[in-house]
């Protein structure tokens, strides 16, 4: 009898503290839970609305340039990375120039033995001169000993082209800055090869920035150069007014988008850097404004989750906690990505979250 009553005091003693624990456990998940995560939200495609048309822009420098290589070989030194403040002339990497070298030595061959034969049909050039105004040598044979020497002479100057060909492209391996600026991309490292024509480095002009943001087809003739538009930079928790500067007249290479460039006041770009977002209002007439249906339905390109090979972004739902929608993917532009389906133009998606999101996420919304 006293040892069944000692079993189920232990076995109630368990109990408790199992319910204790799992109380416990329910506390601190109910606590992460509740919890919010606080995230803003922003509208596919592009709105308007009270006069305005409001898309999204990017601050690029006004003058970049992708360097790249002009012959093939092995990067041997980097001397940037991004971020690097660049000069002028400065070197930026080099690449492995012994092939050249040795075209160098080759060539230097050549013309010596170029040099040498030209040497040789000037003494006979010079001697049937002499002979031919004796008259101990036919006009025949000196036109035949001029024509060799024209040729030794022609001969020599092929292979002195050809050495300055080998020391061009000797230059082309040590790569400088066209102009002063700031590394923005880094895209090969010492080691990798280097192939004309690929971006190994990418250069923007520092101190002179502007923004740049995609109009739809529907839309372009509603503004014009010199229009006056109002801007926010979240990142630089600024707002600031520019003016219009060029409108690409092709939308060929943008999914039929085009590109407007827009000025920035030269005293507010010290804490501003390429790269940050800008939401852009932008004054049309009210006669011009269409349906957001009509609009090319674009996001920014870092509100995108990769997962594997599939593409998508968070939404919010009616609940306020976070959903992943699977969205197929168009052309990419000026830091926009069109969405060809799985998001409707005008449809809320979290545009940025102060935390990790997941499916069920509770979130906040914030501006």
């Amino acid at each position: 009898m006293n040892f069944k009553l000692k079993t189920l005091s232990v076995i109630a003693f368990i109990a408790t503290i199992t319910v204790s624990s799992c109380s416990q456990t329910e506390q601190k998940t109910a606590t992460v839970i509740d919890k919010p995560i606080e995230v803003k939200v922003s509208s596919a495609g592009v709105q308007s609305a009270n006069g305005k048309m409001e898309v999204t822009g990017q601050v690029e420098g006004v003058q970049s340039a992708n360097i790249s290589t002009r012959v093939m070989g092995t990067i041997t030194s980097m001397r940037v990375k991004a971020g690097d403040q660049v000069k002028a002339g400065q070197v930026l990497f080099t690449i492995n120039a012994a092939d050249i070298k040795a075209k160098t030595a080759q060539t230097g061959a050549m013309i010596a033995q170029a040099d040498a034969a030209m040497q040789s049909a000037k003494k006979d050039y010079e001697r049937y001169t002499a002979l031919y105004k004796q008259q101990s040598a036919t006009a025949k044979e000196l036109e035949q000993i001029t024509l060799q020497y024209k040729s030794a002479q022609a001969n020599l100057e092929v292979m002195k082209q050809m050495k300055n060909e080998v020391n061009a492209n000797l230059s082309y391996t040590t790569v400088t800055a066209p102009f002063a600026g700031v590394i923005s991309q880094k895209l090969a490292e010492t080691g990798s090869i280097a192939s004309p024509g690929m971006p190994v480095l990418t250069l923007e002009q520092t101190g002179n920035l502007q923004v740049s943001a995609l109009v739809p087809e529907n839309m372009i003739t509603s503004i014009a150069v010199g229009n006056i538009v109002d801007m926010i930079i979240n990142a630089a928790e600024k707002k600031l007014t520019g003016k219009i500067i060029q409108i690409n007249t092709s939308s060929q290479f943008t999914g039929g988008q085009y590109v407007v460039k827009i000025s920035l006041p030269t005293a507010e770009t010290k804490k501003l850097y390429s790269g940050m977002y800008v939401n852009i209002e932008i004054p049309i007439k009210e006669s011009s404004i269409h349906t957001v249906q009509n609009n090319a339905v674009t996001v920014p390109e870092n509100s995108i989750v990769y997962k594997d090979q599939l593409t998508g972004l968070y939404t919010a739902t009616a609940e306020n906690t976070a959903l992943l929608r699977w969205v197929r993917l168009g052309k990419k532009q000026a830091g926009q990505v069109e969405v060809l389906s799985g998001l409707s133009a005008g449809e809320q998606f979290i545009l940025s979250a102060d935390g990790k999101l997941y499916n069920g996420a509770p979130i906040k919304l914030v501006k």
